[in-house]
């Protein structure tokens, strides 16, 4: 029986995962606990397949919100529920199947030793991960840099991650963006100039094919200007904050 965190939690923003969901959120729970769920105004019934997990295991919760708000909002529902119980740390993944359950443990071991950090995934990639995604994010990735002085973020898009929560809801309620496909970028880099130390760990990765359940939400157009968006306001940004982020730069020097 895994002991549960009374500091740090895992976090599942689900829009319409299906059968997926509950796979994943029954492997998470045998690594880490407590495990909690945000459902983020499903119209699949995917949410109704926990009900025997979390009734079995009241460590594991769903949040049900009444509005999509994209997996920005709904973590940052999730998040400052979490800040109120007392949490200090979330580790957010996807409930799609496409990060591994077996990381979840050490990644927030890392971040108790470490509790100033962010715990950043950096994808390892299969032959058979989507061209598109391997390719696309090497110019996502040069432009994050950019805004943080090529301050140690390997990859700027991987949803698997550990943030403090405190600093992240302050950054998140602060901005009206970062509320979806914009939002792994825009907060890493935020939470950066904000002084908080990147840590990159190598994590594998994978695309479940759609007859074994896999979903996916992403779509060209619309996301690729989300984070033509994101890059522009954070180039701005790093531009009036040049001082300080040449200061951490120095500071992170050996």
């Amino acid at each position: 029986m895994v002991e549960p965190s009374s500091t740090h939690l895992v976090l599942l923003p689900s829009y319409n995962s299906g059968p997926m969901l509950v796979r994943v959120a029954e492997e998470v729970s045998k690594q880490w606990l407590p495990v909690w769920i945000v459902i983020d105004a499903s119209t699949d019934g995917s949410e109704r397949e926990l009900d025997a997990l979390a009734q079995n295991n009241p460590q594991i919760r769903r949040i049900v919100l009444p509005e999509n708000r994209g997996k920005g909002g709904a973590v940052l529902s999730g998040m400052k529920e979490a800040l109120a119980a007392g949490f200090t740390h979330a580790l957010v993944m996807d409930a799609d199947g496409q990060h591994s359950a077996a990381a979840v443990a050490p990644f927030l071991r890392r971040s108790m030793q470490e509790p100033g950090a962010m715990i950043l995934g950096e994808p390892i990639f299969a032959a058979d991960a989507p061209a598109e995604r391997v390719k696309g994010r090497r110019v996502g990735n040069w432009w994050a840099n950019l805004a943080t002085l090529w301050g140690g973020i390997h990859d700027s898009l991987f949803g698997f991650r550990v943030y403090p929560i405190a600093a992240s809801v302050e950054i998140l309620e602060s901005i009206r963006t970062a509320r979806r496909f914009d939002f792994d970028t825009e907060l890493a880099v935020r939470l950066y100039w904000r002084g908080v130390r990147p840590i990159n760990i190598r994590v594998p990765v994978c695309y479940p094919p759609r007859e074994a359940g896999g979903t996916t939400h992403f779509r060209y157009l619309r996301d690729n200007l989300l984070l033509i968006g994101a890059h522009t306001r954070l180039f701005f940004g790093m531009l009036i904050r040049l001082p300080r982020l040449l200061a951490l730069r120095r500071r992170s020097r050996p």
